[in-house]
């Protein structure tokens, strides 16, 4: 048994938050029907079952929400599940007559989980967006940059994935536990710029204290440190370094082959460029692998940085089985790695559309009434 087995879940088709969401309480139990909308008419939703790790172990019905019929399948559905998750901006469920009032009215004990970017509330909350504008109206993304450049946004990992989906998942089981209480739902809001706000408590930290500047690029931990940097190698690749205390920056220096002597005093930060440099030129010297080999079993906090197409062949990697494979495509394992109730990355259910009978049956449509739906386009 799985963690979250015998949880039912709703995902209204979206793009990569929600699906990321969605694969989460998949991989630990959950079972994921993920409600499309037709496939004539309207732009496809660019997410292949089958192929798109997201949609790993889920059910897939298309139901044309422009009709009185399809909005009716959607609230069986909400009338004999746990969990409703959607993407779109306030409002749009509220029209279909599918919104959190009209949810719980037919099922009290319903998690409402609303995932967006802005959030439910405030004047941006009915405006476009994507990750990179989320994690600027947070504050997140002013500290990627190197010193007086462009902030650099990190892919779309921060706001789609950790301060969105991630999150919203989060919200889903707290809700879950309390309603072990309560008895009752309730709305999870969830918004990307929360989240990135969220995963910046650090840094918030390190200004009250005067730890770091807004002078991004000359901290210790935004790329100013020369002990905390990335290297290129002689083979064109690189190195990760981390060595931010003294007892791992002296092995790192061992590694190098450098006279701490010969060197500023380590937070001397008047002369990190000047280190900076000297590190450069030294890790210019070796491949990426040779430097691998040099401080591989040491406490230099020093790592090679893998390409996407090099993570399952590492060693630690795969004595973890960090990646798997199904339908052909790598992809990360379930995490975290529960010791007694694991969970385990299930293939989708098939294309989209092709669970539509059997969740039409789950929900005690009769073959005749199925038939008659698929003739009226209500769905396929």
């Amino acid at each position: 048994m799985r963690p979250l087995e015998g949880i039912k879940v709703i995902e209204m088709a979206g793009l990569a938050p929600s699906p990321y969401c969605g694969m989460l309480l998949s991989d630990f139990g959950a079972d994921i029907v993920i409600v499309d909308r037709l496939s004539k008419g309207a732009p496809e939703i660019p997410n292949i079952m089958g192929k798109n790790p997201f949609d790993r172990g889920k059910r897939s019905i298309r139901v044309n929400l422009k009709t009185d019929q399809g909005i009716g399948i959607v609230r069986k559905m909400i009338s004999s599940s746990d969990v409703l998750l959607e993407p779109y901006r306030p409002g749009v469920m509220e029209a279909l007559k599918l919104g959190p009032d009209d949810a719980l009215n037919l099922n009290p004990k319903l998690i409402y989980a609303r995932l967006t970017g802005w959030g439910q509330s405030g004047p941006y909350s009915s405006m476009a967006g994507h990750d990179i504008n989320y994690i600027a109206l947070s504050g997140a993304l002013s500290l990627f940059r190197r010193k007086g450049e462009n902030p650099l946004p990190p892919c779309n990992i921060l706001g789609d994935f950790a301060g969105g989906g991630m999150l919203c998942a989060m919200g889903i089981l707290l809700a879950l536990i309390e309603r072990n209480n309560s008895g009752k739902g309730q709305v999870v809001d969830t918004a990307m710029v929360d989240g990135a706000a969220n995963l910046s408590t650090l840094f918030y930290g390190l200004l009250a204290n005067h730890l770091m500047t807004l002078d991004i690029g000359s901290n210790m931990l935004d790329g100013g440190a020369p002990y905390y940097q990335t290297y290129e190698t002689a083979d064109g690749k690189h190195m990760a370094v981390g060595a931010i205390e003294g007892r791992f920056y002296d092995e790192f220096l061992k590694g190098l082959g450098l006279d701490p002597t010969s060197l500023p005093q380590q937070n001397d930060m008047k002369r990190w460029s000047e280190m900076t440099i000297r590190f450069a030129e030294r890790f210019k010297t070796r491949t990426r692998d040779e430097w691998t080999a040099i401080f591989e079993g040491k406490d230099a906090c020093v790592a090679p940085v893998l390409e996407l197409n090099e993570v399952g062949e590492h060693p630690h990697n795969r004595e973890r089985e960090l990646l798997i494979t199904i339908d052909g495509v790598p992809q990360p394992a379930p995490a975290p790695r529960l010791s007694r109730t694991p969970g385990r990355a299930v293939k989708a259910g098939g294309p989209k559309g092709s669970s539509t009978r059997e969740i039409l049956t789950e929900l005690r449509y009769s073959k005749e009434e199925g038939e008659s739906l698929f003739e009226k386009e209500i769905i396929e």
